[in-house]
């Protein structure tokens, strides 16, 4: 019988030791539920364990096919760029060895189901109408990014969170790199009309980002005392998120990805970003990878690139 290849979950890395053992687990997890798999996981950077160390534990079991999964919601610089840089690395470390690359995980309505349990949550466990959804105004923080196909996938993301659910509005902010911040969010979904706003972050696990997040809306909160503003959770290991990984993986085995490019700032010549265009390939610098410093540069980012 032959082995199916390996699936391989890429994770950003975060300061975050709790984050980053939510991630662990996630891994740990998805192992024991497909034994049938080689399972593995690594960060591109911040946490242990590095990418390369997963591959290399794989590669010492046999494993010479691999199939990756970023742990990602949107397709910034990290999905497109370092992890696709990353596996050409490994695939120069470990020549006998070859890899597919599934898509971000996005606003898969599995996805969006979790979120509305996660607003739900929120709001209390009494009992409730669906008429009380039309007094709700949610706000989406996502992580921000500099590459703006990224922050519109977030407000993709609250479009779709909007369509059909009742709520009064899902307005979009970001707590890092992009305007509106969560401040500037609020003020708008006030200026809206908003008298009840739950601010619910676009995060898979906890993490220095939300922690931020929740912090910022809670400093708001305090400044206007007339406004209710309830936080919500991340997405968390939910079942779906398990299941859509999977997905993806099977996606990327059968060759059936499907990839965003429409407004890619490394294909297309975005206002501002033209200088992006066809920006070659790096892999980050890892500093628990013990292979020197390869793809790292002086501002301690590789650069991003693309590949499809």
């Amino acid at each position: 019988m032959t082995t199916p290849p390996a699936l391989l979950i890429a994770g950003h890395g975060t300061r975050d030791e709790a984050g980053a053992e939510a991630f662990r687990d996630f891994v740990r997890e998805l192992g024991r539920r497909h034994p049938e798999l080689p399972v593995g996981g690594g960060f591109i950077e911040l946490s242990p364990p590095p990418l390369g160390e997963a591959v290399a534990e794989l590669v010492g079991q046999g494993v010479t096919r691999f199939a990756a999964v970023p742990l990602m919601l949107v397709s910034a610089g990290h999905a497109k760029g370092d992890i696709p840089a990353a596996l050409a690395r490994e695939r120069e470390r470990h020549p006998e060895t070859s890899y597919t690359y599934g898509r971000p995980l996005g606003p898969h309505p599995s996805l969006l189901r979790v979120m509305e349990r996660r607003l739900d949550e929120a709001l209390g466990s009494g009992p409730r109408t669906p008429g009380d959804r039309a007094d709700v105004t949610v706000l989406l923080v996502g992580r921000g990014s500099t590459d703006p196909d990224a922050n519109a996938e977030v407000h993709k993301a609250a479009r779709l969170l909007w369509e059909g659910r009742g709520y009064a509005g899902v307005e979009t902010a970001f707590v890092s790199l992009a305007a509106p911040d969560v401040p500037g969010g609020l003020d708008r979904c006030v200026k809206l009309g908003a008298r009840r706003i739950v601010v619910l972050p676009y995060f898979l696990f906890t993490g220095i980002l939300p922690d931020r997040v929740r912090q910022q809306a809670q400093g708001w909160a305090e400044a206007h005392p007339e406004v209710d503003v309830v936080p919500a959770d991340v997405i968390g290991p939910a079942e779906e998120l398990l299941g859509l990984v999977l997905d993806r993986y099977r996606e990327a085995v059968d060759g059936d990805i499907r990839m965003n490019c429409d407004s890619c700032v490394y294909r297309v010549a975005m206002p501002g970003f033209e200088d992006k265009v066809g920006r070659p390939q790096q892999p980050h610098f890892h500093p628990h990878d013990g292979h020197g410093h390869e793809g790292h540069n002086h501002h301690g980012h590789g650069s991003h690139a693309h590949a499809h």
